[in-house]
């Protein structure tokens, strides 16, 4: 158990009853002796793995696998039968949005009737509730009565009520598939924008893409058992079973996997000459750069360039589907896709590149590189031996 840790599980079983004969009358609980034939079913059994403040982690498995009883747990509906688990913060679930809404009164009521069972105080609804309305987009429609609205309008608004909680820890089942496409769109941004301010988000999905280009570590959860947790392409690898396409190491380290359909040719660190870095400073003005090559025509495609540790961590990422950026059909031949930054002061320290392209929606890549082209930050004046990045800065000290 480590502080640096927003979520600790700890042998976490939750077990439920399954009744084979209930008693439906007092004379059949005094003729059997006042009790149920029932057995023990455990949901979730043994389960153990922490999540790092600030990281988004995704639970995986089949339908019945036990993920959202194990989110309910972490969100403090239900209590675990054996095992403990520690949160550190502020917590938020989403798990059905809209619920606790009335529907006699006004969306504008019911905001802040969901706001209170949420744990805003009316202060902080108050200062929050233009942006709700307006990121619900049921702004002509907020003083009617919820009853009056479509289930798509009624749960537009119950997630934007959730999603403005600005909660520390944030755990969410299926809550993408929440509106239409824009509306998708506008959540993801919002999704982000929590991660980039230090939210630890756990989420719960069945869209494999969405963990690939959302997450920085997984769990698969199946029958109740952990069967995988950790780096999340070697999470899915074992989840998704030998009918995918299996990742296979590369020459030089890294790992690739894909349908083959595209090729990842190059991913490099580019320096301001135009040539590729293995080493640059933390002020000095670099590009990321991915060339890809494709034998058809790549529909809608949706590019991922990403920055992490050795050891995994993400510390940078571009996802062109989380961002919105609607990109054109790739034709046949070489595309280059570039990411310039005025600088990278990411800590001192070794990294590698991760990059992934596929069409659309799919859940499976037409190319997908994992740890592959490391290259070094070198120390500058701002690093210290913990800091993930080297930002410039003044000290002073002064009397109270």
């Amino acid at each position: 158990m480590s502080e640096e840790d927003a979520i600790t599980v700890d042998n976490v079983t939750k077990l439920f009853r399954v009744y084979h004969e209930r008693n439906q009358s007092l004379k059949g609980t005094v003729l059997k002796g006042g009790r149920s034939k029932y057995e023990e079913f455990a949901a979730v059994s043994d389960v153990s793995f922490s999540i790092p403040k600030g990281s988004t982690f995704g639970l995986v498995g089949s339908n019945g696998s036990g993920k959202s009883t194990l989110l309910k747990c972490i969100a403090g509906i239900l209590e675990p039968n054996r095992g403990t688990i520690v949160t550190r913060g502020r917590m938020a679930a989403m798990l059905e949005v809209g619920s606790g809404f009335h529907s006699e009164l006004s969306g504008r009521d019911n905001i802040y009737l969901n706001g209170a069972i949420l744990g805003m105080s009316r202060k902080q609804i108050d200062a929050r509730i233009d942006k709700i309305i307006e990121f619900s987009g049921v702004e002509r429609f907020i003083d009617t009565p919820v009853k009056n609205y479509s289930s798509g309008m009624y749960v537009r608004l119950g997630f934007s009520v959730a999603i403005h909680t600005e909660p520390d820890i944030l755990v969410a089942d299926e809550v993408f598939s929440v509106g239409d496409k824009e509306f998708q769109a506008k959540s993801r941004a919002k999704f982000e924008e929590l991660r980039e301010n230090g939210t630890t988000i756990v989420l719960v999905t069945h869209s494999n893409a969405l963990v690939r280009s959302f997450c920085d570590q997984a769990a698969w959860l199946e029958k109740g058992d952990l069967r995988a947790v950790g780096n999340v392409e070697d999470v899915l690898e074992q989840f998704q079973g030998p009918l995918k396409p299996k990742a296979v190491a590369l020459e030089g380290g890294g790992m690739r996997r894909g349908t083959g359909e595209a090729t990842i040719e190059e991913m490099s660190v580019v320096g301001a000459d135009g040539s590729i870095r293995e080493s640059i400073t933390p002020t000095e003005p670099v590009t990321l750069r991915m060339r890809v090559r494709s034998e058809k025509v790549l529909e809608s495609p949706q590019y991922v360039l990403s920055v992490t540790t050795k050891q995994g961590r993400v510390v940078f990422r571009v996802n062109t589907a989380d961002l919105g950026i609607e990109v054109k059909d790739q034709s046949p031949g070489v595309s280059v896709i570039e990411v310039p930054l005025g600088e990278l002061p990411l800590g001192a320290g070794e990294y590698v590149m991760n990059g992934d392209v596929r069409e659309g929606q799919s859940d499976e890549a037409a190319d997908n590189l994992q740890k592959v082209s490391p290259f070094v930050v070198e120390a500058g004046p701002y690093n210290s031996s913990r800091t993930l990045l080297q930002l410039p800065f003044e000290l002073t000290v002064s009397s109270a």
